[in-house]
Order: C-alpha cells, then structure tokens, then sequence
C-alpha cells in the first residue's frame, strides 16, 4: 500500500474512517445484546462524529504542517483494517472488527501526536488517540461478556 503524500491526504483518510465508523456503530446498536452495549454504541458513534468534525477543523484552518519524512513514513495500510461487510455478520464478528478498527485509530492518532508541530495539535491527537483506546477497552469487556463466556 501506499505512503500518504500530503497531511490533507493523512487527515481525509482519518475523516473517511471516522465516518465509516459512527456508521458501523450507528448499524451495531441494533445488534447489541443488552441495553446498556446499545447505549454505549450510539454514544460511541456520536463521539466518532466528535472527531470527525475536529478533523475537518484542523484540515480547513490548515494548521497542520508535518516534516515530509514523517509523512512519507506513514504507510497507509499500517492504519487500514480488511472486512467484509458484505451480507450480514455476527456479533462476534462486529465485536472484533470494531477492536481492530479501534486499535487502527489509536495507532494513527498516536502517529499524528508525534508528529504534531504544536503542543495543542498533539494534545488533540492524544486525546483521540485515548478515545479510540477507551472504545476498544469497551469492545474487549462487551466481547468477554457476551461471546467469550459462550464459548
């Protein structure tokens, strides 16, 4: 896979998954198995449009300006998770795909703190970064708690 060329490229691509997640959660809720987990999937969608709106704000205001080698050494499939939502797919199955997901942002925000040219840029990424930390936590128990036990 490729490298990202640009920091605008680096944040579209966060902003795409940011989108493609509050939507998977939004579709999750409706398979929770409590309602508790249905809560928590519609406050975690929510919080997903939160960083999506922070991202299109740091993108527009252009405040964001990286070292080419720290972009260049992004590579974009260090930050891409393959699945197959095609058809219908278990609990266990979104469970899962939502940790890796998870685990994919906090390793690209951890990156982007990093590389962040301010003090407030990298106390945002931080913070996203252990947003997307705390929601893969809530998958692990969810997980434990539902499907582990089962099986």
């Amino acid at each position: 896979m490729d490298n990202f060329k640009n920091i605008d490229e680096i944040l579209e691509f966060a902003i795409t998954n940011e989108i493609r997640a509050a939507e998977f959660y939004e579709n999750l809720s409706t398979q929770a198995k409590s309602k508790s987990m249905k809560e928590t999937f519609e406050k975690f969608s929510k919080e997903e449009r939160g960083h999506e709106a922070r991202l299109k704000k740091i993108k527009s205001e252009g405040v964001f300006e990286a070292r080419k080698e720290d972009i260049l050494d992004m590579k974009m499939s260090d930050y891409l998770v393959k699945s197959n939502t095609k058809g219908k797919m278990t609990y266990q199955d979104a469970l899962i795909l939502a940790m890796k997901r998870e685990k994919a942002a906090y390793k690209l925000y951890k990156r982007l703190a990093k590389s962040a040219p301010t003090k407030e840029l990298k106390k945002i990424f931080t913070k996203l970064a252990g947003e997307e930390a705390n929601h893969k936590m809530n998958f692990e128990i969810e997980y434990d708690d539902y499907i582990y036990i089962d099986n």
